[in-house]
């Protein structure tokens, strides 16, 4: 028996594309290690999103030389984003990998791995077929909660944004076969389920027949066994009023809504290609928030793009304090080779951006914080995911909208229990709560 490591660098996309290469792997014979020592196959799956996920991944390769030396037969592997964008320079900048597979190509992983064993030379494959997304099997690492991709690629090209480069066009699984595979989770057990997508909002459109997002979820409200439906990322562009209607009326997708704004200035979102206005936007969240009862908002931010001038941030800070986020996930502007954004002028300096970035911060946990206090003295039901990693004897779990909550370890709970937690005392990451008994 061979045994296999795979690294998981980046999005939920990619930890998706490694359960469907641990599948691939074990239908011929493959088992899994902990041993990364002791493998005889080892994979990057790898980020291309920043520079510092290069950084990190070369590190790594670099460290895999030396179990390389002592075992000739180990194959190693580079799959994902950076395989896809580096492509064959990987092989010149390390040699002693054997394989790289772009991102639409993991369906290949095992006939890569009989031609390295039969020639003992590199192999690559990136071509990308944009005309079909192969339906592939995957062992899920979850015990009630599954991955689920339904589409790959990006139209969008924001200019500071490498992924319609490395994962490219849209291309949408069928309604039918995403609800095969859903109901096939709920019979095995599984209670929780993420529908995956570089842009959720645009499934279905390249299929030029009046499916979109909306469409599906329909198809997956009452699947049996399946308690919550999460999806992400979804994109202001592409929601409709209707999709929301759809995400109102299903009995089972969460009241979760990521809806990334990146910027409160419209100046700026012209700048990223965003193609919506801040105006727009809040027209958006206001239906949302009318018809998604218990709806939690969070965001994404970029703060300190190029040419984004005081107004510009002050334009972001006051649009965090008219919209109230639940949460906002902030990040400092970072030039990404390949990007029109990274050769644009005025370019802010790293210090500004820093300030930008804890200004941001302050108000929003303010926030945060007043919205967690009104979850105290109310009910939430918690899908327990087992103990926290700080505290063994508190586990944690969270809300239908995305909310962690800590509570007492109690010995007739087992992970993927859903049981309902008192909120006694809300922090700015964190609830903490008791176990109501029913």
């Amino acid at each position: 028996m061979k045994s296999y490591y795979i690294y998981t660098y980046g999005c939920q996309m990619n930890t998706a594309d490694s359960e469907r290469l641990s599948h691939q792997l074990e239908m011929v014979g493959y088992i899994p290690t902990e041993e990364v020592e002791t493998a005889d196959l080892i994979i990057l799956n790898t980020c291309a999103v920043r520079e510092t996920a290069e950084t990190k991944v070369f590190g790594r390769i670099g460290e895999l030389k030396r179990l390389k030396q002592k075992n000739k037969d180990l194959i190693i592997a580079i799959t994902g984003c950076m395989a896809q964008k580096n492509q064959a320079d990987m092989f010149k900048r390390a040699p002693h990998i054997d394989i790289v597979l772009g991102t639409h190509n993991i369906q290949h992983i095992n006939e890569m791995i009989d031609e390295v064993q039969r020639t003992h030379q590199h192999q690559i494959n990136v071509d990308m077929d944009n005309t079909v997304l192969p339906e592939l099997k995957a062992k899920p690492n979850g015990t009630f909660f599954a991955w689920v991709p339904i589409m790959n690629g990006c139209n969008k090209f924001c200019t500071y944004c490498i992924v319609p480069h490395v994962r490219g066009r849209e291309i949408s699984r069928p309604v039918e076969a995403i609800v095969k595979e859903v109901t096939e989770l709920g019979a095995k057990g599984f209670k929780e389920i993420t529908l995956l997508g570089q842009n959720v909002n645009s499934y279905g459109l390249d299929f030029k027949n009046g499916t979109d997002f909306g469409t599906l979820v329909d198809a997956l409200d009452g699947i049996p066994g399946i308690e919550r439906i999460r999806y992400m990322t979804s994109h202001p562009q592409d929601m409709t009023k209707s999709m929301i209607d759809a995400l109102g009326r299903s009995s089972n997708i969460v009241t979760h809504l990521h809806l990334p704004i990146q910027s409160g200035s419209n100046r700026i979102l012209q700048k990223m290609n965003r193609h919506y206005t801040v105006e727009h936007y809040k027209e958006l969240l206001e239906y949302c928030r009318k018809t998604i009862k218990d709806v939690v908002v969070t965001t994404d931010i970029i703060v300190g793009f190029p040419g984004e001038t005081d107004d510009d941030f002050a334009e972001t800070l006051q649009l965090l304090k008219d919209v109230r986020y639940d949460m906002a996930y902030t990040f400092i502007y970072s030039k990404r080779s390949g990007t029109p954004a990274a050769t644009m002028d005025e370019q802010v300096p790293e210090e500004v951006k820093r300030v930008r970035l804890q200004q941001l911060m302050d108000v929003q946990n303010e926030i945060s914080l007043d919205l967690n206090k009104e979850m105290e003295n109310h009910v939430f039901d918690i899908i327990v995911e087992g103990p926290s990693a700080k505290d063994e004897t508190m586990w944690f779990g969270r809300t239908s909208g995305n909310k962690m909550v800590l509570f007492p370890k109690d010995e007739s709970l087992a992970v993927g229990m859903t049981v309902p937690v008192y909120i006694d005392k809300a922090q700015t990451w964190v609830c903490y709560g008791t176990i109501q008994k029913r």
